[in-house]
């Protein structure tokens, strides 16, 4: 539908009938053919920008999928990069994707539930990319808490999103459609498929952040067409007392 290797109507139907999990695992070995995949260009940039500061010693890619940002970041980290992800399908490409890595620190991938993470104090970096439609907006302060957590006092965690755009704006309504759809579905299917649009906006989710204990920076102008209006977020837990507020 989008690429010859990438999945038919029919397979992208039958995701979208599917579990959220199950829903993924299928499209996995597609899934870097379809445009869901966030674009090299941006993965790179954000890089980039990042890496300004220095190099981080461990990584940590939040719902990795099939680990195209893990892979990106490898240049910016000195120890190791760790994928986590809830579809074991994503796991798997991404793991089948690794073998042909290059020379550079190690990625390696494990099964972790985003809104759940159990890591404690043990990353200089966190990262995600597209994956926030699968975040509910009940479920933010978790899986932010849980990012913090992950991080070491003075550690970061980088994303990237917009502001909401104008109800006049074709994406506005295309978002809102596929988001009513969505709800539609879930409503009349069991188990439901959670992927919804603009629910993690800026400066929304700003609060969000700030409860956890994140100081945070927003940076603009840093991204060609066509994500030119895109913000790069840095969220850093800080040193001292104050970064225990919620361990």
């Amino acid at each position: 539908m989008f690429h010859p290797k990438g999945p038919s109507f029919l397979e992208l139907a039958r995701q979208g009938l599917s579990s959220t999990v199950e829903g993924y695992n299928l499209l996995a070995p597609k899934f870097d053919y379809t445009p869901f995949r966030t674009p090299d260009s941006l993965l790179n940039r954000v890089v980039e920008v990042v890496a300004e500061q220095g190099l981080f010693g461990k990584a940590l890619d939040v719902c990795c999928g099939t680990g195209a940002a893990a892979r990106a970041f490898r240049p910016a980290v000195k120890e190791e990069v760790v994928g986590v992800d809830i579809s074991p399908g994503m796991l798997a490409e991404a793991t089948r994707l690794s073998l042909t890595d290059g020379p550079g620190v190690p990625v390696r991938y494990e099964y972790g539930d985003a809104c759940a993470l159990q890591y404690s104090e043990l990353f200089d970096l966190a990262f995600s990319f597209g994956a926030f439609g699968h975040i509910l907006e009940h479920d933010q302060a978790r899986f932010v808490q849980g990012i913090y957590r992950a991080l070491k006092p003075g550690g970061r965690f980088v994303f990237v999103t917009g502001t909401m755009p104008s109800v006049t704006s074709p994406i506005w309504w295309m978002a809102r459609s596929y988001n009513a759809a969505t709800h539609l579905r879930n409503a009349l299917i069991n188990p439901p498929f959670i992927m919804f649009y603009l629910h993690f906006t800026w400066p929304k989710v700003r609060p969000v952040f700030e409860a956890a204990g994140f100081s945070v920076n927003v940076r603009e102008n840093l991204f060609d067409a066509p994500f030119k209006r895109a913000l790069l977020i840095e969220a850093t837990r800080p040193h001292g007392p104050e970064s225990a507020s919620i361990s």
